[in-house]
C-alpha cells in the first residue's frame, strides 16, 4: 500500500458523537480534512449545524441524544440510508461534574454516567452492525486520564472514564474477529468549553484554572487537534495491528 492510501480518508464515512464542540468537533474537523465524509451528532442543533457548516461540504450534523436508545437506532438508520456504511465511529460525547459521592445529586451522577458511558455503548450497539457488515472499521473511545488514575471531586467521571478504559478492551474482544477494532484514546486536560466550565463549578478563576492545568512536562494545555491526531491514527490504515489499546495524550500529566 502507498504512503498516500494509508494517510488518507477519503471513502471513508465517519460518526463523531459530542461534536458540536470541543475534543469531537477538532476530531471531526481533523477526520473531514484528511478525506472523510463525517457526521457530526450532538444534542445541540443549533451548535451542531454550526459546526458542521463551519467545515464543509464533507459533513453533516444529525441531532441525536445519546442516551436515547430510539434515537440512536433511528440516526442508525439514517445513515445507513444515507451512505450505506461506517467506517470510523468516534465515541466523545461526555459531561463532568465536580462533587465528591457525599455531595453529588443522584441525577448528576446519572448524566454524567449515561452521556458518558451508557451512550457508548447505545452509539456502538447500533453501528457495529453496519460497520462489520461492510467489511469492519475502527472505532475510538474518548476517555481520560482520570480513567486510569483517580482525581479529586470528580466521582462520577472518573467512574464513567474507568469504565471506557476498559469497555474499550471487552468490546475489542467481542468485534475483533469482525474485522472491528476498538482503542482509547485518554486525553488530559485540554482547552474545551467542558474544562473551562469546571472553574466555574468548582469556584476558581479561569485563568488560574487553566494555568494550573498546564503543569505538566510539556507545559501546556492540550488543544483538541492534539486529540484528534491520534484519534486519526487509529481511524487510519497505519493502525490496522491495534486493537484494544488505550493512547494516553495528556503532555506527561500521568507521567
Amino acid at each position: 500500500m502507498k504512503h498516500e492510501e494509508l494517510l488518507s480518508l477519503k471513502g471513508k464515512v465517519a460518526v463523531v458523537t459530542g461534536a458540536a464542540s470541543g475534543i469531537g468537533k477538532g476530531c471531526a474537523d481533523f477526520l473531514s480534512d484528511m478525506g472523510a465524509d463525517v457526521v457530526l451528532l450532538d444534542v445541540s442543533r443549533e451548535k451542531g449545524e454550526a459546526a458542521a457548516a463551519g467545515i464543509g461540504p464533507t459533513a453533516q450534523f444529525m441531532q441525536c441524544d445519546i442516551t436515547d436508545e430510539s434515537q440512536c437506532e433511528a440516526m442508525s438508520e439514517k445513515v445507513k440510508d444515507q451512505f450505506g456504511r461506517v467506517d470510523i465511529l468516534v465515541n466523545c460525547a461526555g459531561v463532568i461534574r465536580r462533587k465528591s459521592v457525599v455531595d453529588l445529586a443522584e441525577k448528576d451522577w446519572d448524566i454524567v454516567i449515561d452521556v458518558g458511558l451508557k451512550g457508548i455503548f447505545l452509539v456502538s450497539k447500533h453501528l457495529i452492525p453496519i460497520m462489520s457488515s461492510g467489511g469492519g472499521g475502527s472505532i475510538i473511545n474518548i476517555g481520560s486520564g482520570w480513567g486510569i488514575q483517580g482525581g479529586p471531586n470528580a466521582a462520577a467521571y472518573c467512574a464513567a472514564k474507568g469504565g471506557v478504559t476498559n469497555l474499550t478492551r471487552a468490546m475489542a474482544i467481542d468485534h475483533g474477529p469482525q474485522n472491528v477494532r476498538v482503542n482509547c484514546v485518554s486525553p488530559g486536560d485540554t482547552d474545551t468549553p467542558l474544562l473551562r466550565d469546571e472553574a466555574r463549578q468548582l469556584g476558581i478563576d479561569e485563568g488560574e484554572w487553566l494555568a494550573e492545568s498546564a503543569d505538566r512536562p510539556l507545559a501546556r494545555l492540550g488543544e483538541p487537534r492534539d486529540i484528534a491526531m491520534a484519534v486519526y491514527f487509529l481511524a487510519s490504515d497505519l493502525s490496522g495491528w491495534v486493537t484494544g489499546a488505550n493512547i494516553v495524550v495528556d503532555g506527561g500529566g500521568t507521567a
